[in-house]
């Protein structure tokens, strides 16, 4: 690209970039001084956080890697509906998700009961929680993976099967790996998309608290001074794992 041009679309882009960056800064140089002041069960909601979105992640990427392959090798009817429901969950606003939650898990519900009656409650709970976080966060990985998995060169997988490899042994030693960039990718965007979740969760489990969760309620109590704390927890988080990410999509480039 020549200067010229780069001028330009630099200049351009600067608009946006600085739009971006302008709330960070008011933020930072605005609440300098009040993070000291935590509200009450602030410890609890990072520990809850840190707790949950593991889990929810660890869900979502044992079940979202396979759909992925799947998704990206299978041709059947219906294919294109499969899709759009395993996307659906990114474009809902998360307050109809966690809607949708609870009149399948709630307390009155033919599943919430039976998980009542055997000390599992699936709202109001760390369960809940859990399962507002994979609803929302798993369709990054699925469609982050199934990226990866379509751009691995089939003759690979063809070539380990003629070698007598069976399709698990395919998968685990050749798509998976060859894959992997993307793979490791979407589990890191599902882990950062389901520790910020807050809508579905606010529906689904207002108590326990997750840092989301305090973030608003501090909010409402105390103003912009009292959602320091969590805030700068979850900014942290947010930059760990956009360097994550970058690392990862590196990797090819560097092996090259």
């Amino acid at each position: 690209m020549r200067r010229r041009e780069t001028v330009v679309f630099g200049g351009i882009g600067a608009v946006l970039f600085l739009y971006v960056v302008y709330p960070f800064a008011a933020f930072f140089i605005g609440t300098r001084g009040a993070g000291s002041d935590v509200g009450s069960g602030f410890r609890e909601a990072v520990v809850n956080s840190l707790v949950t979105a593991p889990v929810a992640t660890a869900i979502a990427t044992v079940f979202g890697v396979p759909l992925a392959y799947f998704l990206s090798r299978a041709e059947f009817r219906g294919k294109v509906v499969v899709e759009a429901l395993v996307v659906l969950p990114l474009v809902l606003p998360p307050v109809v998700g966690g809607a949708m939650l609870l009149m399948g898990f709630g307390r009155l519900t033919t599943v919430g009961s039976i998980a009542v009656s055997m000390g599992v409650p699936l709202t109001d709970s760390l369960v809940g929680v859990v399962l507002a976080q994979t609803f929302v966060a798993s369709p990054f990985v699925v469609v982050t993976s199934r990226a990866g998995f379509s751009s691995v060169d089939e003759d690979l997988e063809h070539a380990s099967r003629t070698m007598g490899h069976g399709p698990i042994a395919t998968f685990w030693n050749v798509s998976l790996p060859s894959a992997r960039t993307a793979v490791g990718a979407g589990v890191v965007l599902t882990f950062a998309r389901a520790i910020g979740e807050f809508g579905a969760t606010m529906m689904v489990a207002y108590n326990p608290r997750t840092m989301p969760t305090l973030i608003w309620v501090d909010f409402i109590a105390r103003g912009v001074d009292g959602v320091v704390a969590p805030a700068l927890v979850l900014i942290g988080v947010s930059l760990t794992v956009i360097v994550a990410v970058q690392r990862l999509e590196r990797i090819p480039r560097l092996r090259r």
